[in-house]
């Protein structure tokens, strides 16, 4: 069984002390980015909610109405932002959410909109 996530996604987000910087914004953006469109909202609402914490691509096509190859594209951005994991198990994939990452998104979102009030 083997995990692959790629070496530039971040596994976690930094907590933030100040204004952001370039390398700061960078990581972050493709966060947002990822999470931006309605249907990777919903892989990972989806994937979060089953049984056992993961989903094969054969399981996320029919819910979705979307066929494998769009269902794999969207889950490749999400693995690539650092907030789904991959393992493969022969001819399957299976994803499962990236809790602290996932996390540390909300929570930073939450940082955010405190120091703004």
């Amino acid at each position: 069984m083997s995990t692959s996530t790629p070496a530039d996604s971040a596994c976690c987000l930094p907590t933030f002390q100040g204004p952001l910087t370039t390398e700061e914004a960078e990581p972050l953006a493709a966060v947002f980015k990822a999470v931006a469109d309605p249907v990777r909202l919903r892989l990972l609402s989806l994937i979060e909610h089953t049984e056992d914490g993961e989903a094969c691509v054969c399981d996320l096509t029919a819910p979705l109405g979307l066929s494998q190859p769009t269902v794999s594209h969207h889950l490749k951005i999400l693995v690539e932002a650092g907030l789904l994991t991959r393992t493969q198990r022969g001819r399957w994939a299976y994803f499962a959410v990236q809790r602290p990452a996932l996390d540390e998104f909300g929570s930073l979102l939450r940082r955010r909109r405190e120091t703004a009030a």
